[in-house]
């Protein structure tokens, strides 16, 4: 296996870990689970971190500081995560917007991990958000979430997989990452889900 390169550009041992990157709704955290249970690899759910981390929610976040407080403390604790994921594999999901910030998009690219893009139309997306929308800040307009979403998609689409989570099942999807990313343990080998 070739040695990947470090956020600073030097090369080490290859590393294991995966950030999923998209928009509300995919399936970031359902599938982050079931890869991180078929490889035995850590999973983290950006948004929850911070959610502990803060001691509130996101929407409160949002609601009592401001996007921008809150881009700051995500930023922070992805910084943070990558720097777990030197030494702990890791399944990473990160919020909506985390890779739209374009420092965010860069550090991302640069760290040497796989980001993988789970996609689905914006009416699927819409219809899976739509029982959480009290929980996610910018869901509570179906017009202002379809244009997010196409604001947004260009964006996601730089990350090196896009993966189609429309109509599967999360298991399906898990399959489908890990076989396109060539993910196994620390063994070589991938367990059943």
């Amino acid at each position: 296996m070739t040695s990947t390169p470090d956020p600073s550009g030097q090369s080490s041992a290859p590393r294991h870990g995966v950030f999923l990157i998209g928009f509300m709704g995919s399936g970031k955290t359902s599938i982050g689970l079931v890869v991180s249970r078929m490889l035995g690899w850590r999973f983290e759910d950006l948004d929850v971190r911070i959610q502990h981390r803060e001691n509130r929610t996101i929407a409160q976040i949002f609601s009592n500081f401001g996007e921008s407080t809150f881009r700051r403390i995500e930023r922070q604790a992805l910084l943070e995560l990558l720097q777990e994921m030197q030494s702990s594999p890791m399944v990473v999901a990160l919020g909506g917007g985390t890779a739209v910030q374009a420092d965010n998009l860069d550090v991302l690219q640069r760290s040497g991990f796989p980001v993988a893009f789970l996609d689905a139309t914006v009416d699927e997306l819409w219809r899976r958000c739509l029982p959480f929308a009290g929980d996610r800040p910018l869901a509570k307009d179906e017009n202002q979430f379809r244009q997010l979403y196409e604001k947004r998609h260009g964006i996601y689409m730089k990350a090196g997989t896009r993966i189609d989570t429309g109509g599967k099942f999360p298991e399906v999807v898990a399959s489908e990452l890990i076989a396109r990313l060539q993910l196994t343990n620390a063994q070589g080998e991938v367990k059943s889900s």
